[in-house]
């Protein structure tokens, strides 16, 4: 190693620190303890092989320094309050794989610093910012790879960026993250293995006490009446339990769509759901190069009622924006493939989604974690409450209401396991209607202006120019409706979660 560039950062607040030291991050650990796996290749045994490297993970750290991003007050070993940030200068061939943090300006010893050979890296970006120091230029971010999805290698380490100047998002850093080189993925979990997670992990999904569109499985879809329609037909075909005479493979070209029972009552009847058939549809993939496992779990639901507009302390029910014919939303279990895990959840919600951390879940029975759908548009959240599209300053939006009640699906016992492809051919047999490529409904284009125009009305003047702009803003299905695809028709059955 060619010695390493230095930068300090030192607080003005650090003689204050000296009476009031900073308190130091509490473990966690989930409600229950993590039961023994079934037996298998290399599935949480606490060490993963990546080809030419066997990494571990780390549980035990040494505190350098800190800092308190609420007030920039600083600590160190000495209580001078100076951190020193070090990037290495690597050999040629070699890449540094983080920031290492002193609390004296003395150069570190070679013997401390490793760097890894270029070949066994890939390339990442910032993620999440850590800490801001206010005014102050240094920032503070953890990492990830920058190519994410189910074949992708880079593996992240743990480590973060830090920088007296900007960095953008999908900036290429001076630091880099492991390739996984193992072909064979050793540390996935086997079949048996994934029913155990299932079981261990699986979420209760609340839906709202008012919630009059509730899901089904896809074969009650199919029974109760849901009709194929191709372009240029005028009258529909019924469609096999099974899905087995829905058309296979290609790419949404339009030239087909399902939608629901031809009579009014058969219409009213499907769009209610029937969750006494509504199951969870899983599908499991490696994710962040091998060392993590993806559970993703889709839900159906046969109809997507209409919005809720909130405008301040209004709270207006559409009578058609939002609706449209068949619903599938997610969540995902991020499981560590080191200890068995649960590491994190994604919550899908409409066009995007946020990952929410163990530790800021809530749980039921165990380490099954709580899920709530939210009324008619079933996006997901880690919490009840009410949840805004739109503009949170003026209290104008989308009203998205999520809360427990009577009707849940429990994921631990209601599931199928629709694809693992990971295990290979014949292991998981994929159901006929997840290769339908098309769309699970009718396109719709609403009458939305006159709505809108109707709601417009109704409010002060002072505050209709500020309406008008927010209604910009809503999504696009609000105001008309390409029908939803399937679950391998969305980025994420192969890429990575949007957030």
């Amino acid at each position: 190693m060619l010695g390493c560039e230095c930068f300090c950062w030192h607080d003005k607040h650090s003689d204050y620190d000296e009476f009031t030291p900073l308190p130091q991050p509490q473990p966690f650990s989930l409600p229950s303890p993590i039961p023994d796996w079934p037996p298998g290749q290399g599935f949480a045994t606490g060490k993963i092989n990546l080809g030419e490297l066997e990494v571990v993970k780390i549980t035990k750290f040494e505190s350098v320094w800190s800092c308190d991003s609420l007030h920039g007050k600083a600590k160190d070993l000495d209580r001078n309050g100076c951190g020193f940030f070090w990037l290495p200068n690597a050999p040629m061939g070699y890449k540094a794989m983080g920031i290492l943090v002193t609390g004296t300006p003395e150069e570190p010893d070679d013997d401390e610093v490793r760097c890894v050979r270029e070949d066994l890296t890939e390339t990442c970006e910032i993620k999440d910012t850590i800490h801001v120091a206010g005014a102050d230029p240094f920032q503070v971010w953890n990492t990830r790879p920058c190519k994410r999805g189910m074949c992708c290698k880079g593996v992240s380490v743990g480590t973060f960026f830090c920088s007296t100047y900007f960095v953008s998002e999908n900036e290429e850093l001076e630091i880099v993250c492991l390739k996984n080189l193992d072909p064979t993925l050793h540390a996935m979990p086997d079949l048996n293995q994934i029913h155990a997670l299932i079981n261990h992990y699986g979420a209760t999904v609340f839906f709202h006490p008012d919630e009059d569109c509730l899901p089904s499985s896809v074969q009650w879809f199919f029974k109760n009446g849901a009709l194929l329609y191709e372009d240029g037909e005028l009258k529909g075909k019924s469609i096999d339990y099974q899905g087995s005479n829905l058309p296979s493979g290609g790419t949404n070209d339009g030239a087909f769509w399902i939608d629901l029972p031809g009579d009014n009552n058969g219409r009213e009847n499907v769009k209610k759901g029937n969750l006494e058939s509504a199951e969870l549809y899983v599908h499991v993939k490696p994710a962040v190069g091998g060392t993590f496992t993806d559970i993703v779990m889709w839900i159906f639901c046969p109809f997507n009622g209409p919005a809720n507009l909130k405008i301040g302390l209004m709270n207006i029910q559409m009578n058609k924006l939002g609706q449209h014919v068949s619903d599938w939303e997610h969540f995902t279990l991020r499981i560590s493939n080191f200890t068995g895990e649960l590491w994190q959840v994604y919550f899908s919600q409409h066009s995007g989604g946020e990952w929410v951390d163990a530790f800021d879940l809530e749980y039921i029975e165990g380490n099954k974690p709580i899920v709530y759908s939210s009324r008619h548009g079933h996006a997901s959240f880690p919490h009840p409450g009410t949840y805004l599209q739109g503009s949170v300053k003026l209290g104008i939006g989308i009203r998205s209401d999520a809360a427990r009640s009577k009707y849940f699906v429990d994921s631990s016992t209601r599931y199928k396991i629709i694809a693992a492809e990971y295990l290979g051919d014949g292991v998981v047999t994929e159901p006929c209607w997840l290769n339908y490529m098309r769309e699970w409904g009718p396109t719709i284009v609403y009458d939305s202006r006159s709505e809108l125009d109707r709601i417009i009305n109704m409010l002060p003047f002072f505050v209709r120019f500020s309406v008008e702009n927010i209604f910009d803003l809503f999504p696009t299905e609000l105001y008309g409706e390409e029908g939803p695809t399937g679950p391998k028709e969305k980025d994420n059955w192969e890429g990575d979660e949007r957030c």
